[in-house]
């Protein structure tokens, strides 16, 4: 790829081949027929951006070396039979070309938009509107590949030849406070259709550093434009955010749709929402992630900057999450940073067990390490949460309950078993799925699931450095606390960290920057726990020292034994 290309917006389309993202705007133009096509403004930008692509190449073919209008007349030669279509370039070479346009134009995620303006029609078809859209294209490329060819194919294969996912947008009605009018004119997304397996890349595969405080919003920082930006209206867990992003980030805006809870715009419309994200800001403190509490207007207001860095999706799931969990704390909840699954075994009973830990000690593994021990042991097995929660105390029941916050799960492609990859392999958002620390995104639960109140019959620490296997439970108390906070793990390459860590309960996403206000509220929980008899434990995952994981397997088998036996 060229370096340095600017983005370009031609017609209905806007193109950014650094970023390798494509937005077609069908309130802009529509597109009928493949005539439309091949003489739209859309097509010759993407004919360009190809062409000066093709420069960086020392073995091109002449047909490559053209320019953009002898390039399509050619084009227009073929489709229409014209005797001189091939006077000029031979048979081979145009297809050759045309197959690498082709491959160019599908290296982008393709994202369309329509705006509904309350017009029930467009909400009904939209889907429709997309799949015709997506027939033009792959109908005009196989018209000009069997022309060339001289012969029709053998084999079709129905790729996503035009776009990869659909959203409807909104404008919304919401009230803004003073200083965040500036935030109205940009669209929601409504509704979105996604195309999975989708295989997307990013410039960026890990995360770095923490979210810090900052003393002045953020949101002064904002100037962005209705056509450069659009929100994600989410629901993440109890709270409401309203996800705000620039379209060179919609690799990571379309991914959260599998991840949270879409809120209804008809809904939140009226409501100010718990949280703001604004991903993308052009200037931001120190040019790093950060948030601010708005305290006049009790609202989370989180800031990430464009750049390379930010392009992983990590950045987003992970700022939404600490201001989630901010929001948490100050309302006297424990954020947790682990998996939460309900186990129904063959003996009748039923457990929900807590895993707990930072990235990459092992919470995922050791739920699918029971699966794949269990035989026919385990009935069921339904994932809560898969990687963030949070503990409420209660005057009612147990006086304590554990929800979710995401819908979905966000897993490293190499710890997954092929059983789970290849199970939701059909609904996958796949991350870099090429490079280490891969991630494929997934849906996990219903929202109404996952938020709501259940009770916990064990938690348990998920422990990746120690050499001993299986199970241990605490009795004492104060262990069991101090283990859980000083949250120490092996890095595994998930972030920018190496070698041993250390991190305050385990969650850098809000519990490392609201310390103090923490730390009252798990002496609650812990008291809660213990006052319950609750299982309060760790379990030895190994993933620091042993990769084969036999070791974990066998640390499962012991989990599973004490579960269907207490």
């Amino acid at each position: 790829m060229t370096k340095n290309v600017q983005p370009v917006t031609s017609g209905a389309l806007y193109l950014n081949q650094d970023r390798k993202v494509a937005v077609l705007d069908y309130n802009e133009n529509y597109i009928k027929n493949i005539f439309e096509l091949i003489n739209s403004d859309e097509l010759k930008s993407v004919v360009n951006q190809f062409l000066n692509s093709r420069n960086q190449f020392e073995r091109k073919s002449r047909f490559d070396e053209t320019d953009v209008d002898t390039y399509l007349e050619t084009l227009k030669a073929i489709v229409l039979d014209q005797d001189n279509a091939f006077a000029k370039f031979d048979r081979a070479d145009i297809l050759a070309s045309i197959e690498d346009l082709y491959s160019f134009y599908r290296s982008f995620l393709r994202v369309s938009t329509i705006n509904l303006h309350s017009n029930n029609v467009v909400a009904s078809g939209f889907m429709d509107i997309d799949n015709r859209f997506n027939e033009l294209v792959i109908d005009l490329y196989r018209t000009i590949e069997e022309k060339l060819q001289g012969h029709a194919n053998k084999t079709y294969r129905q790729v996503n030849a035009g776009t990869n996912a659909c959203v409807l947008t909104q404008t919304i009605d919401w009230p803004a406070p003073a200083g965040y009018e500036k935030l109205k004119t940009v669209r929601f997304l409504d509704t979105l259709m996604l195309r999975p397996p989708m295989m997307m890349h990013t410039k960026s595969n890990k995360r770095e550093g923490v979210f810090s405080a900052v003393e002045n919003n953020p949101i002064t920082k904002f100037d962005g434009s209705r056509e450069e930006w659009y929100c994600f209206p989410a629901k993440i867990g109890e709270s409401i955010a309203y996800i705000y992003f620039h379209r060179d980030y919609f690799v990571s805006g379309l991914s959260l749709a599998n991840l949270f809870e879409v809120a209804d715009c008809k809904k939140v419309e009226g409501q100010k929402p718990d949280l703001i994200l604004l991903f993308g800001l052009q200037e931001t403190e120190d040019g790093v992630s950060h948030y601010y509490h708005d305290e006049a207007n009790d609202i989370w207001v989180g800031e990430v900057p464009y750049n390379d860095k930010t392009t992983y999706f990590g950045y987003m799931k992970k700022m939404c999450l600490t201001l989630h969990n901010l929001h948490m704390i100050d309302k006297g909840n424990l954020p947790i940073h682990g998996s939460m699954v309900r186990i129904s075994f063959s003996n009748d009973k039923n457990k929900t067990v807590v895993f707990f830990g930072d990235s990459g000690a092992g919470k995922s593994e050791s739920i699918e390490a029971l699966q794949e021990i269990a035989d026919d042991k385990i009935i069921s097995m339904e994932t809560i949460f898969d990687d963030m929660g949070s503990f409420t105390l209660t005057d009612e029941g147990a006086g304590l309950y554990a929800q979710g916050t995401e819908t979905g799960a966000f897993v490293r492609l190499d710890d997954l078993s092929s059983a789970v990859a290849f199970n939701n392999m059909d609904r996958g958002v796949y991350l870099n799925p090429e490079l280490s620390n891969a991630r494929v995104i997934i849906p996990a639960n219903a929202f109404e699931r996952v938020v709501e109140h259940h009770e916990i019959d064990m938690w348990v620490y998920a422990n990746n450095y120690s050499d001993e296997i299986g199970l241990h439970r605490f009795d004492d108390k104060d262990e069991a606390k101090e283990t859980f906070i000083s949250g120490k793990r092996r890095a595994l390459g998930t972030t920018d960290e190496v070698g041993m860590t250390t991190t305050f309960f385990a969650n850098p996403f809000g519990p490392v920057q609201e310390e103090a206000k923490t730390r009252p509220i798990i002496d609650n929980v812990f008291d809660k726990l213990y006052a319950n008899d609750t299982y309060v434990g760790e379990i030895y995952t190994h993933l620091g020292n042993d990769k084969s994981k036999s070791s974990l397997n066998e640390s499962a088998q012991e989990l599973l034994n004490v579960l269907m036996n207490s």
